[in-house]
């Protein structure tokens, strides 16, 4: 294991090498929203090669960097320390600073929350499966569009983060993000609050649109959004329907879950409608919309573009329904988990399965190292707590 530290910021290689699919770093950062964002600039510069993107529109950013200020200051703060890290002049507005990343977001994915009242532990659990494909940007995106390529670039996914941060002037989070170190996939912050997000319409999804960032929330910060500036679900759903979001044509859903037994799905329909989906017991989540198809019992069969969204759904909602556990969690996550034979004919794969612990602020993950003749590879898993 190799671990750097540096002032507030500590790095270390916590599972897989260069000889294996997947490489994880775990970083954590503490003192001022600046001093984070400073640290992940150089983290992202150090592995993705990042560098700032000239704006090509000053109307634009100004709108985008003000809408940050009034309604996302922790991003705001931190867009400050990655201005200073690039070298920059955060308020001339010439460059987008966020994006910390080399490659674009989304995922397939299957979630569950359980509350407290249905588990052995007495303890609210949120589970997840993140499931993307193994392959480059270039051939993903040829074949969303129909398309083959040469599968000859990195696999998109193969170098994930776990973040954790310590603010000065806002909650602990822990966090896990596939490509992007300003956003996140999933993560639970020192309240227990956990956010969890997934592709919302599997047999529509497609390559999103080239375009420049738009002014809001883009799919991958809105998790992150939600860790930095909310306590409960309830706050959550309130900074939802407050805020200003965009998808550039990649729409995702997310699973939103706290310590006192309250959940909800937030979805966008397609004209921009908002959604929100709750369960008095367990909520389950996969790749089609819940606010289209509400009854379990009525969902339609599953075609070669919906990924076995339908199914993942069935069975693990009637896993989910009656008594629960952590270790009954991650069973449940593992029956529906893609591997070469499930997956065919897209290579898709399980990268990582998470169980959140939101009464002890916990996240526990193991993550895809690759596959032999005896089946998929997964690290140890690892524990991850957000506290101060």
């Amino acid at each position: 294991m190799t671990t750097t530290t540096t002032g507030s910021v500590r790095s270390e290689i916590v599972a897989g090498s260069t000889a294996d699919f997947m490489l994880v770093r775990h970083v954590s950062a503490s003192g001022s929203q600046a001093e984070i964002g400073r640290a992940l600039a150089e983290e992202a510069r150090s592995t993705y090669g990042w560098s700032p993107v000239p704006t090509g529109d000053r109307l634009l950013a100004r709108a985008r960097r003000r809408w940050f200020e009034r309604n996302w200051p922790q991003h705001h703060a931190r867009l400050q320390g990655v201005a200073e890290a690039a070298g920059v002049d955060y308020e001339a507005d010439a460059f987008h600073l966020d994006g910390l990343t080399g490659v674009p977001d989304g995922s397939a994915c299957s979630a569950a929350y359980c509350p407290p009242g249905s588990t052995a532990e007495g303890h609210a659990l949120l589970g997840r499966n993140y499931d993307f494909f193994t392959t480059s940007q270039a051939a993903l995106f040829a074949m969303l569009a129909g398309h083959q390529v040469e599968d000859s670039g990195p696999p998109m996914a193969a170098r994930p983060y776990v973040l954790a941060s310590v603010p000065d002037d806002g909650p602990a989070t822990t966090l896990i993000t596939m490509n992007e170190l300003d956003g996140c996939m999933e993560g639970v912050n020192e309240h227990g609050l956990a956010v969890a997000l997934l592709i919302a319409d599997g047999e529509n999804a497609s390559a999103p649109i080239d375009a420049w960032p738009q002014v809001g929330l883009a799919s991958a910060q809105l998790p992150r959004f939600l860790l930095d500036t909310c306590a409960s679900v309830e706050d959550a759903k309130a900074a939802l329907l407050d805020a200003k979001q965009y998808d550039l044509g990649t729409p995702l859903h997310y699973l939103v879950g706290d310590a006192s037994g309250a959940a909800f799905v937030w979805e966008r329909g397609p004209g921009g409608d908002e959604h929100i989906t709750e369960s008095d017991g367990a909520l389950c989540v996969t790749n089609h919309l819940l606010h289209r198809n509400p009854d379990v019992a009525a969902l339609p069969e599953d075609n070669e573009e919906s990924m076995l969204s339908y199914q993942r759904y069935r069975t693990l909602h009637g896993s989910t329904g009656g008594a629960m556990s952590a270790v009954r969690l991650r069973e449940s996550l593992d029956e529906i988990r893609f591997d070469a034979a499930i997956a065919e004919p897209y290579p898709v794969r399980t990268l990582w399965r998470t169980v959140f612990d939101l009464q002890e602020r916990s996240m526990s993950t193991h993550f895809f190292l690759g596959e032999d003749e005896s089946g998929l590879r997964y690290s140890e898993e690892l524990v991850f707590t957000a506290v101060h």
